[in-house]
């Protein structure tokens, strides 16, 4: 008898729609799983790939990918771990190390000796993560409200975010949102998705302590959310001007740290397109 689609695969699927109609789904071998990618663009297109927040999937940059896509080769991946089309199996989790071993093999997998890398809040992290790790590959990074890199996170934000973590259900997700995001009102089959996504059996997010982003040496862009209440945007901003050797940083202004990358596209896009060049 045929398996009925969750509640989080259907809200998978109707938020897949809103992507481009030529957009390919690929499934990228990986000694840690299998890993989708949802890629858009021309082929001859500079490659670009894009890394979600915790609990967003790669599918949280559709509002951006008609865009980026007009000039590069995006690549938008549901991470290793977390909840999305990854499948996770072969070599074990285990670690932050693990994590950069795993991109590595996904770059190789899509065939990107070289490549623009772009990550929101936790996938900021797995880049700057991999940046350090392989900066050959990498020739410019965008870092959109990262976190764990410039400063911790607030400890009201932890507070907050602890019921659903400890509990998680849909409920508690959404009240967690409402309150991040106060005012906004981020798209809502986005909203549901990232909410379900937290009640996902099995997810295992790989955490790890600050970054040492004064070593990256290739030029990076940090796009901070204004209001964000994960951390203080103000004091990362600066933090980041002194950090960073070739470092472009600037607020989103209105946007917080959950609606992106939701809030005001145009402007997150913009500030891509003329970074990346």
């Amino acid at each position: 008898m045929p398996v009925s689609p969750s509640a989080f695969d259907l809200a998978y699927d109707e938020l897949l729609a809103r992507w481009p109609e030529s957009t390919e789904e690929r499934d990228v071998a990986t000694p840690y799983g299998r890993t989708r990618v949802h890629v858009y663009g021309p082929v001859d297109g500079s490659p670009l790939v894009l890394l979600p927040g915790g609990s967003a999937t790669g599918l949280v940059w559709f509002a951006n990918a008609p865009i980026l896509g007009e000039r590069y080769r995006v690549h938008a991946v549901d991470l290793m771990g977390d909840a999305g089309r990854t499948e996770r199996h072969g070599t074990p989790l285990r670690d932050a190390g693990d994590l950069t071993a795993w991109l590595g093999a996904l770059l190789d997998g899509l065939g990107l000796a070289r490549t623009h890398l772009c990550g929101h809040s936790y996938g900021a992290w797995q880049a700057v993560r991999y940046a350090l790790h392989a900066p050959q590959r990498i020739d410019r990074l965008a870092l959109v409200d990262p976190t764990q890199v410039f400063a911790g996170f607030r400890p009201g934000y932890l507070l907050r975010a602890l019921p659903t973590l400890i509990r998680p259900s849909e409920a508690r997700a959404r009240a967690f949102l409402a309150w991040e995001t106060a005012g906004l009102h981020p798209d809502e089959t986005w909203q549901r998705l990232h909410a379900l996504a937290t009640t996902v059996p099995g997810r295992k997010l790989i955490g790890g302590g600050r970054l040492p982003a004064a070593d990256l040496g290739m030029p990076v862009l940090v796009l901070l959310a204004e209001r964000s209440r994960a951390h203080r945007a103000a004091e990362v901003a600066g933090k980041a001007r002194r950090a960073l050797a070739r470092g472009e940083v600037a607020l989103l202004p209105g946007a917080t740290h959950h609606s992106l990358p939701l809030t005001e596209p145009k402007e997150l896009n913009d500030r891509l397109m003329e970074f990346l060049g």
